[in-house]
């Protein structure tokens, strides 16, 4: 593909690729970065590109796998890192509390990614669903429906554990 066709594409393609990250939870900077990497991997190989049917399938994949591989990488975070004990807290139910918390954890950690961010957006970042919908680019009713599934599991599991 010569300089001038890839140009003229270029443009389409880096929105491509910045829908799809923001339809997979990226920030508006991180969907930026991935969305150059994207354009950077696509100048490298433009001599190429004509034998393939769709470009922007490639632009797709690569900005979805771009996205997976970096949210990998990230450090894994606690919905709630602090702690409140009260002073007249046993250290029996300190331990107890502390065990509950790091099951907990574990367990939302176990959630499909999906359902795992939007209780994170929900519950901890108290954002609407129509902005949740807005920010990953889904219908507000999948918004409701897959935070009502990541909330139902983990209320399962809860039962399960306290052997409800």
């Amino acid at each position: 593909m010569k300089k001038s066709a890839f140009e003229f594409q270029a443009r389409i393609w880096r929105e491509k690729a910045l829908s799809v990250c923001r339809r997979y939870g990226a920030g508006k900077d991180e969907a930026e970065d991935i969305a150059q990497d994207v354009m950077l991997r696509l100048w490298q190989m433009h001599e190429e590109l004509e034998r393939f049917q769709s470009i922007e399938a490639i632009v797709t994949l690569m900005a979805k796998h771009l996205l997976r591989n970096r949210q990998r990488r990230r450090p894994t975070e606690t919905l709630d890192a602090t702690i409140i004990v009260s002073q007249d807290t046993s250290p029996h139910d300190e331990l107890v509390m502390k065990e509950n918390e790091e099951w907990l954890t574990a367990k939302l950690h176990q959630l499909p990614t999906t359902q795992r961010t939007l209780l994170y957006m929900r519950q901890v970042e108290r954002r609407s669903h129509e902005e949740i919908a807005r920010l990953l680019g889904i219908e507000t009713a999948s918004v409701s429906t897959l935070l009502a599934r990541a909330r139902r599991t983990i209320l399962e599991e809860i039962k399960r554990r306290n052997q409800i």
